[in-house]
């Protein structure tokens, strides 16, 4: 709505100018060494905070994508699944159940997960069992919030197994 307000009321040539302003993209600033400053944790626990890593895997509401130093300035959301974060040629993988991304243009990002834990830390059978549980729920969901927490459930259990066996 502001957008075609402004179309509305600016000079042909202002409005270019707006255009790409709006339109472009930058990268960060490059930090020093390239490293990628960055921030993890949950409302309990702090997995990395502010550290120099160079690379972050994140899945997103529209798709997983990889965090590099000098990345583009966003803001996302985290949908179930694996963050993995390589640094000294090491690589620690998480799994997450929802939360923000934030990437920021001084080369820095954080995650805030609602819960997360590291992978190693989940067991596959008891992963498969609980999504067939979530599958039956769903099943037998008779109204409209039964199945929206039935379906969440599915969602983080099945994204939890494919985590667990390298899908």
């Amino acid at each position: 709505m502001a957008f075609s307000l402004s179309r509305r009321l600016l000079r042909p040539a202002a409005l270019r100018q707006m255009q790409l302003a709006v339109a472009s993209r930058n990268y960060a600033d490059a930090p020093s060494g390239a490293v990628l400053h960055f921030t993890f944790g949950t409302p309990s626990q702090t997995f990395f905070n502010n550290e120099g890593v160079s690379q972050v895997d994140v899945p997103s509401g529209s798709g997983n994508f990889c965090i590099l130093p000098q990345h583009v300035p966003i803001i996302a959301v985290l949908k179930p699944g694996l963050i993995t974060v390589a640094r000294d040629g090491n690589t620690e993988k998480f799994f997450v159940s929802s939360g923000t991304i934030t990437v920021n243009s001084d080369s820095s990002a954080q995650i805030l997960a609602e819960e997360a834990a590291p992978l190693d830390q989940f067991d596959a059978d008891a992963a498969r069992k609980n999504a067939e549980s979530a599958r039956q729920s769903l099943a037998g969901a008779v109204d409209e919030t039964a199945k929206a927490i039935a379906q969440i459930e599915l969602d983080a259990c099945e994204a939890l197994v494919n985590a667990l066996e390298g899908k």
